[in-house]
């Protein structure tokens, strides 16, 4: 989680707290130590963030403080929440996770007859849900694009071949079956689509194409036909 993440996440979880919460307990929620937590409330204090406590006491966010709020209508909050309840349909975990802890938040911050609908699972999604990838994690994909860095996979095609492919990847296609990564192969010079389900292993690469992302991705939509990626 980058630093601008984190400062946020602190944030909401002070303003949900009913009494104080140490270091250790946001450190376990954030999966950091806590002595990132130590400097990220010594930053968040010097923004004039009213965080008030110490070291092995806990910490707590004076009242009436509050973030600037995001104003929707809603049938705007309506279609937030349907969305996040399509990623329940991916296979990517850390999107899942990401689409629960943006509902608690929205319903928190909702007036009461609109948070019962929320709360009472009343917009629903149905369809199949894709299995997670076993080979690959697909938030580290979304990263490695975000980061324009390079990524090494140990494929196998639908003939059964296996081969190892240095790519850049550019983009992240969800279906029902399968989440597809649109990327440029190194091997073939040229964008190549992998199904997530044939990746057996995946790791970054300490290379990067930081610059060219945007440019690759242009390349890509130029070549779309009336089916996009096929699988």
């Amino acid at each position: 989680m980058r630093k601008a993440s984190r400062l946020f996440e602190i944030i909401q979880i002070l303003k949900r707290a009913r009494q104080a919460v140490t270091a250790q307990a946001i450190a376990e929620q954030l999966e950091v130590t806590p002595r990132s937590i130590y400097r990220d409330i010594v930053a968040l204090q010097a923004m004039r963030v009213p965080i008030e406590g110490e070291r092995g006491l806990g910490y707590i966010l004076r009242p009436g403080f509050d973030l600037p709020p995001l104003m929707f209508s809603v049938e705007e909050t309506e279609a937030i929440v349907l969305g996040l309840a399509l990623l329940e349909r991916t296979g990517d975990k850390a999107l899942k996770q990401a689409a629960k802890g943006v509902n608690a938040k929205i319903a928190a911050a909702v007036p009461e007859p609109l948070r019962q609908v929320l709360e009472s699972n009343a917009l629903q999604a149905w369809g199949s849900i894709a299995p997670a990838p076993e080979g690959i994690d697909l938030g580290m994909v979304r990263h490695a694009i975000r980061d324009e860095q390079k990524l090494l996979l140990d494929y196998r095609d639908e003939w059964g071949n296996a081969t190892e492919r240095l790519i850049r990847p550019l983009a992240l296609i969800y279906y029902s079956a399968t989440a597809v990564i649109v990327a440029w192969c190194e091997l073939r010079q040229a964008i190549r689509n992998f199904r997530a389900d044939r990746v057996e292993d995946c790791q970054p690469d300490d290379a990067f194409f930081r610059g060219e992302g945007n440019r690759l991705r242009d390349l890509w939509i130029s070549g779309w036909t009336s089916s996009p990626v096929p699988i």
